[in-house]
């Protein structure tokens, strides 16, 4: 496996795998919709960043860094295909987001998730992350704020 940022040929499995873990467990929602169809408009061309995991050249992992006022970033839009988690994918996704955010001299990363979602509220506590008290969100989804400062 490997960590490739994001190519305008990833545009649609970035879609398809986001919608899926999504659809399985929650609905799309307007923000979804906007960063999952225009991921360049809505993430790159803001300073943000993608990463995209790939086995034998097929997309089976993805993470987007976006850009926050402060100058850090929160991680979304992870998720691992089904075939694919249990194999590290989503730990490897997250240093890449950690060392990316290192990299430009981010202060921290933040994110917003569900607490059904333990696999991954695992992963993040077990790099540092840290819970946050609630605030406002775009997500009807978002119960759970976290960061890690860098």
């Amino acid at each position: 496996m490997r960590i490739i940022d994001f190519e305008p040929r990833h545009t649609d499995a970035w879609k398809t795998l986001n919608e899926a873990w999504i659809a399985k467990h929650f609905s799309l929602e307007p923000k979804d919709r906007e960063v999952l169809d225009h991921p360049q408009a809505n993430i790159l061309d803001k300073g943000g960043h993608i990463f995209m995991a790939e086995l034998d050249g097929e997309p089976v992992g993805c993470v987007a860094l976006l850009p926050l006022a402060d100058g850090g970033f929160e991680v979304g839009k992870m998720t691992v295909s089904e075939a694919a988690r249990g194999t590290g994918l989503g730990r490897r996704l997250m240093e890449a987001c950690i060392a990316k955010a290192k990299a430009l001299g981010a202060p921290r990363l933040y994110l917003e998730t569900n607490a059904s979602l333990a696999p991954a509220l695992s992963l993040y506590r077990s790099v540092g992350f840290v819970h946050l008290p609630p605030r406002p969100t775009p997500y009807a989804r978002a119960d759970v704020w976290m960061e890690l400062k860098l």
